[in-house]
C-alpha cells in the first residue's frame, strides 16, 4: 500500500463538536514510552504525506495514557492511548462510566524487555529466578522464607561477578512493569520454589513484593532516564525495551535470558521468554469527528509503516504476522470484544 499527499477536502470536513465549537484539527495520542517512538515516526511521516497537521504524541506511561483516553468524549480529550500492556477491565469500566462506550484495540506488533548494563561491564546470562532472588523482599533459603540477604550478584548466582545489586526497573505506571512483574519476577518466584512457600505462609503477594533497601529502584521516566542512571552508576543494570537497546548498542551490553539472546528474530519466533505485544487504543466516538484520525490509524498499521520492511521494523518493532487482519479491523472501525 502506497500513501501519497491527499487534500483535506477530499477526505474530511472540519467537524463540529457537540458544543457547537469547531473540533481541533489534529490527532492527539498519549501513553507508553515504549510505543511513543513508533508513534512519533508514524506521526512525522503522516504529516509529510497527508494534508493533515502532524499528530501530537505525548508520553505519560501506558496506564496514564489509558486513563486520559477514558476521561470522556470531546475535543479536550485524547483520541488514542498508546500502550505496552493490554487494557484492563478497570480501564474499560472507567471509560464506560465517562461515556466512552466503544474502544478499538489495535495491536501494532511485538517488543521484548531486555536487561542491559554498561557497555564495558561484564556479560550476564540471567534466568527469571536470578531476578527474583535479587529483588524480592523475601527469598527462600534452606527451605525457609527469609528477608533477602543478597547484596551482590555473586550472592544470587556464584557464576556472576561480585557486583552490587542495583537494578533500575520501570515504575508501576509503565506497561513494561506489568510484563516484568509477570514474566520475570512471578515466573522467577515459581522457578525458585518460593511461590508454594508464600502460599503456605499465607502471603499471597509475597512473590511480587520487592525489596526497598535501594537494590531495586523504580524509574518513572522513560528509557533515557534509565540510561542516564547507568551512565552515572556503571554497576547498575537496567530494564529496557528491545528497540531502545538496539538504538543504543554503543552504550549498553545486553544480557541473555534463559539462554536466549534478545533480538527481533528470537521475539518473532517466540523463543525469547520476555516479550509482549504493543497496542494503541482508539476512542471510536472520535472517528469521523477529529479530522485525520481514521487516516492516521490506517496509516499506522499499513504495510508501509508496520510491515516487516517498514520504518517501525527498522527501529526495532517485530512486525505482527496477523497485520493484515488488524488492517481490516481498523478500516472497519471494529470495537474490541469484551475481555476474557
Amino acid at each position: 500500500m502506497t500513501f501519497f499527499k491527499l487534500s483535506v477536502s477530499a477526505l474530511a470536513t472540519v467537524a463540529v463538536s457537540t458544543s457547537g465549537v469547531f473540533a481541533r484539527d489534529n490527532v492527539h495520542s498519549a501513553g507508553s514510552s515504549t510505543v511513543k517512538p513508533y508513534a512519533e515516526i508514524v506521526a512525522e511521516a503522516f504529516g509529510e504525506n497527508f494534508d493533515f497537521p502532524t499528530p501530537v504524541v505525548e508520553g505519560g506511561g501506558s496506564g496514564g495514557g489509558r486513563k486520559k483516553l477514558c476521561e470522556g468524549v470531546g475535543e479536550n480529550t485524547i483520541d488514542v492511548a498508546n500502550s505496552s500492556s493490554r487494557i484492563k477491565q478497570s480501564d474499560i469500566d472507567t471509560c464506560a462510566a465517562n461515556g466512552v462506550t466503544e474502544i478499538m484495540e489495535v495491536r501494532i506488533g511485538y517488543d521484548g524487555i531486555v536487561f542491559a548494563s554498561d557497555i564495558n561491564g561484564p556479560q550476564f546470562a540471567f534466568t527469571p529466578a536470578d531476578w527474583f532472588n535479587a529483588l524480592a523482599a523475601e527469598v527462600l533459603k534452606d527451605g525457609t522464607l527469609v528477608a533477602n540477604p543478597n547484596k551482590s550478584w555473586s550472592d544470587v548466582n556464584p557464576v556472576f561477578p561480585a557486583q552490587d545489586i542495583i537494578a533500575y526497573i520501570p515504575g508501576t505506571k509503565h506497561g513494561t512493569r506489568e510484563v516484568f512483574d509477570v514474566k520475570v519476577i512471578e515466573a522467577g518466584c515459581k522457578d525458585a520454589g518460593a511461590e508454594e512457600a508464600f502460599k503456605a505462609a499465607g502471603k499471597d503477594d509475597g512473590c511480587m513484593t520487592l525489596r526497598t533497601d535501594g537494590a531495586s529502584v523504580d524509574i518513572d521516566g522513560d528509557y533515557t532516564e534509565t540510561l542516564s542512571r547507568i551512565d552515572a552508576n556503571r554497576n547498575a543494570i537496567g530494564v529496557f525495551g528491545l528497540s531502545f537497546y538496539q538504538n543504543n548498542t554503543d552504550k549498553l551490553n545486553v544480557a541473555t535470558m534463559s539462554g536466549i539472546v534478545p533480538s527481533t528474530e528470537t521475539i518473532a519466533s517466540g523463543k525469547y521468554p520476555v516479550s509482549r505485544p504493543l497496542y494503541f487504543y482508539v476512542k471510536n466516538a472520535h472517528l469521523g469527528v477529529i479530522p485525520g484520525l481514521q487516516e492516521y490509524i490506517d496509516f499506522f498499521v499499513s504495510d508501509d509503516m508496520a510491515g516487516p520492511n517498514g520504518p517501525l521494523a527498522a527501529y526495532g518493532l517485530v512486525s505482527d504476522p496477523e497485520l493484515a487482519a488488524t488492517q481490516a479491523m481498523v478500516a472497519a472501525g471494529t470495537p474490541m470484544a469484551p475481555l476474557n
